[in-house]
């Protein structure tokens, strides 16, 4: 399975009025996960599906993206909550085995843990960056995974 893992975009800061849960994407944002859309549209390498935690910002992440690819919505998955751990996913993706190509959009250090899990890499060596758009060759429920390409959004916005 191709598994592409989207970091929610630019988001409202914490409040004190304010739950995490409910922070909502900025423009930044959308525009960050517009661009991840653009790019793998453009790769011909868009997912069958788009899963996404239930907080504000990864559905609207998720949403922004699935609109700019020409999708159908994302499927929110509450084990995609801020907190997911590596095992869990893999457990998790075991159930979307009919699908190719699959994307999740999740929050840190979430997806910078399952990346390092299923790689092998040890300690805090990966950090993804909102909006950030990475690709894993992978077949869950293995633990180990080709890392195929990782994109910081600031590169993202000026590749055509």
């Amino acid at each position: 399975m191709t598994l592409f893992l989207l970091r929610h975009g630019q988001a409202e800061s914490n409040t004190a009025d304010q739950t995490d849960f409910s922070r909502a994407l900025l423009e930044k944002g959308r525009q960050q996960a517009r661009n991840a859309a653009r790019l793998l549209r453009e790769a011909d390498s868009l997912p069958d599906l788009v899963l996404c935690s239930p907080l504000v910002r990864t559905r609207q992440t998720a949403q922004a993206f699935a609109d700019a690819a020409g999708m159908p919505g994302p499927v929110s998955q509450a084990w995609l909550s801020s907190g997911m751990n590596p095992e869990t996913a893999l457990a998790e993706l075991t159930s979307f085995h009919e699908f190719e190509k699959i994307m999740i959009v999740g929050h840190e250090p979430d997806l910078s843990f399952l990346i390092q899990h299923v790689i092998g890499a040890a300690g805090n060596t990966v950090e993804i960056k909102k909006g950030s758009l990475t690709c894993l060759e992978i077949n869950p429920p293995s633990p180990r995974a080709i890392l195929r390409f990782l994109i910081p959004f600031k590169l993202a916005k000026h590749m055509d």
